[in-house]
């Protein structure tokens, strides 16, 4: 049985279809990266497989249960951070966690280690509007990974950023996950950057137009940290872009 089992999922905005019969697994330790043109519905998939939205037939399943709603053990982080202008870094990162029952203490102790983890420690009591865009995204990730879910998804979370700064963000989050440092095992994430998938994903999914099938379902045998110079990784490359 597969961690996350999408199965013949129909969706419709309208007259528009998305999806007809998509189906695709998810196994523990993947980490998916999702690329096809812009429309086809990546964003919709994430959102279904967060339970934020439900497919118009077919279903999802996470451990072998259907997904009918928001669960704990799965996370969405969007493009653009969404904090709160008037919490700092540290409450930002904790107000989910009192949400779930935690005393704001607790809170902000595992707060502060989350932000830490992302490279933020000193940046607790500062406020969004002090920080830049790669430092708010930090902290969107650091309230990612406090929740302590299993599977992560991530919609574009570097497509708002300058080239460095998000260089940067990607490296961290592959050793936040290939060394096993949060709680996160498996990672779906939403791409249009087919360099930025082969570096960070060891499984590429490309999806078609409208409504989206799976064109290619390619596993990327490389190891970490991947140096985008080498032969291998530029056959990958090549690889991939026969598919876009």
């Amino acid at each position: 049985m597969a961690l996350i089992e999408v199965n013949k999922i129909k969706k419709k905005y309208g007259k528009v279809e998305v999806f007809n019969d998509l189906s695709i697994d998810i196994e523990t330790g993947e980490f998916v990266a999702l690329l096809g043109p812009s429309g086809c519905g990546k964003s919709t998939l994430l959102r279904i497989i967060a339970g934020l939205e439900r497919p118009d037939s077919g279903e999802v399943r996470f451990r072998g249960e259907p997904v009918r709603g928001p669960r704990r053990e799965i996370a969405l982080m969007f493009q653009s951070p969404t904090l709160l202008p008037w919490k700092t870094a540290e409450d930002n990162v904790a107000l989910p966690l009192v949400a779930r029952g935690m005393g704001w203490r607790e809170a902000r102790e595992a707060a502060a280690r989350y932000l830490a983890l992302v490279g933020l420690s000193g940046f607790e009591e500062a406020y969004p509007k002090q920080l830049s865009g790669g430092m708010q995204q930090r902290v969107a990730l650091a309230r990612a990974l406090a929740v302590e879910p299993e599977v992560l998804l991530l919609d574009e979370p570097f497509s708002a950023l300058d080239p460095l700064t998000a260089e940067s963000l990607r490296a961290e989050l592959v050793r936040i996950w290939h060394e096993n440092l949060s709680t996160v095992h498996t990672v779906i994430m939403v791409t249009h950057a087919v360099d930025e998938a082969v570096y960070m994903a060891n499984r590429v999914v490309v999806l078609s137009t409208r409504p989206a099938k799976i064109v290619a379902d390619i596993k990327i045998n490389l190891p970490y940290p991947r140096n985008r110079k080498s032969p291998e990784f530029q056959k990958y490359l090549d690889q991939v872009y026969t598919y876009i």
